[in-house]
């Protein structure tokens, strides 16, 4: 429900409820247009949240478009469910940006994706919202509160039958004007700007929001500054680490010299190239030392060309659509874990990585450093886009076991205290029953479209 919408929402006793929600379980609509986590920290979140939530309680029903997300089951998640909302799937393997045949397109909505697919655009932010506010309409009632992860589109604008609270990760303006920064030439910018045309309308979408979450104060501010929401409707609720899974397991043997990062090789936001300057400068006091890259190996590109200048083909190896257990044992395998980002709205590979007890290594950028924490305490922290910097902390690391060890013990320790995603679901869940009273609140009082601070602000 946008800010102009709440003058239209439902009093008690009308069709939504019968009064205010109380502590009783809530049923929570979780949508995603792109929601399988091995696509990046939106499915992530939405498998962990959605499973966390579950537990406290509550019925959660995923409603996403492709990559369809995974999903948790078995005992006490009777109460998590999924709802396919397909899309055309223009985007996926083996065939991206593929035609559709005739029979594939349903309705005007199918036709406006492929065609702003083929202006050079990213239509599923837009198509999947229209979608979701055709789908919610018609299930007007089921429905406590709708929490969108990230999509902000215009269909998610007006009554939607519930509040909606919407989740941004950081804002995609952020990638938008790194790409830009880092692009060869005028046709890559021209390409860049309509692929990212689609931030003009989150922008436009994300001002009407009543309820707007994110991860971390970097977020915060980056939401405040770039889409121009109000600091009073943003709140922050840190996600984190699943720390059951991701914990230390003495029996996993180390490799000596091994690093490990997350991130995709053609996305110049994640730094990956800095950190291949870097391992370059390493292996000369430590030719042991080489990296496991868990992400898509570029056959072009920043890369790749570094790989080959400084012939470390042998010493750098990609590994992507990893299981859970295998992930875990290789963080848990290496001497040292590497977040070399520009740039983090949070950062799960730093907090994953802490959770193991692994030591690491990671940059100062976005907010990196509300994960990491204290340079030396928990963590060695560099400067973004400093590979000299970057060499000369993965190498003092290699060098000192007992450093190793103490940042190791220290890093699990701040996750096991600060981010877990059963935090997580607890924190969201006051901003959903926050949401739901100021939905049925006097017109008086809500009418204002102000947000008190509910826990989790910063």
């Amino acid at each position: 429900m946008t800010a102009e919408a709440m003058e239209a929402r439902p009093r008690p006793g009308d069709a939504q409820g019968d009064g205010p929600i109380g502590d009783r379980p809530l049923r929570i609509a979780l949508l995603t247009y792109k929601g399988n986590p091995h696509c990046g920290g939106q499915g992530v979140y939405v498998r962990h949240l959605s499973r966390e939530l579950v537990r406290l309680g509550h019925s959660v029903e995923v409603i996403g478009a492709q990559p369809y997300p995974v999903l948790d089951g078995g005992p006490g998640l009777e109460g998590l469910r999924f709802t396919a909302l397909p899309s055309l799937d223009l985007y996926r393997e083996p065939d991206p940006f593929r035609t559709p045949a005739r029979d594939e397109y349903r309705d005007w909505v199918d036709r406006l994706e492929f065609a702003t697919m083929r202006a050079g655009g990213f239509p599923e932010p837009l198509t999947f919202s229209l979608r979701a506010r055709r789908h919610l309409r018609g299930r007007r009632g089921e429905f406590d509160v709708i929490h969108d992860n990230q999509t902000l589109g215009y269909g998610q604008l007006g009554d939607l039958g519930a509040p909606l609270v919407t989740t941004v990760h950081h804002p995609v303006t952020v990638d938008r004007q790194v790409e830009l920064d880092a692009a060869a030439d005028w046709k890559r910018r021209v390409s860049l700007r309509r692929w990212y045309a689609f931030t003009r309308m989150q922008k436009r979408v994300a001002r009407r929001l009543p309820t707007v979450l994110t991860v971390s104060g970097s977020s915060r501010r980056e939401i405040v500054d770039h889409l121009g929401v109000r600091l009073d409707r943003v709140h922050v609720v840190p996600i984190g680490a699943d720390a059951e899974l991701f914990a230390p397991d003495p029996s996993v043997a180390e490799v000596p010299g091994r690093i490990v990062t997350t991130a995709s090789a053609d996305v110049p936001l994640k730094g990956l190239v800095h950190l291949v300057e870097a391992l370059a400068v390493v292996r000369t006091h430590h030719p042991g030392a080489h990296l496991v890259v868990v992400g898509r190996r570029a056959e072009d590109g920043p890369v790749a060309r570094a790989i080959a200048r400084h012939g470390l083909d042998g010493a750098v190896e990609f590994v992507k659509g990893v299981s859970d257990t295998a992930l875990v044992d290789l963080i848990r395998s290496a001497r040292i874990a590497c977040v070399p980002s520009l740039y983090e709205g949070f950062s799960l590979p730093a907090a994953e990585a802490m959770a193991t007890g692994t030591p690491l290594v990671a940059t100062t950028g976005g907010a990196i450093p509300e994960v990491a924490g204290p340079d030396g305490e928990t963590c060695l922290a560099v400067p973004p886009a400093d590979a000299g910097a970057l060499a000369a902390a993965l190498g003092r690391l290699l060098g000192d076991a007992d450093l190793r060890a103490r940042l190791g013990a220290a890093g699990r320790e701040r996750v096991l205290a600060r981010f877990t995603w059963a935090k997580a679901a607890e924190g969201t869940v006051r901003h959903y029953r926050a949401a739901l009273d100021r939905a049925q609140a006097p017109a008086g009082r809500a009418g204002r479209g102000t947000t008190a601070p509910v826990g989790g602000n910063r």
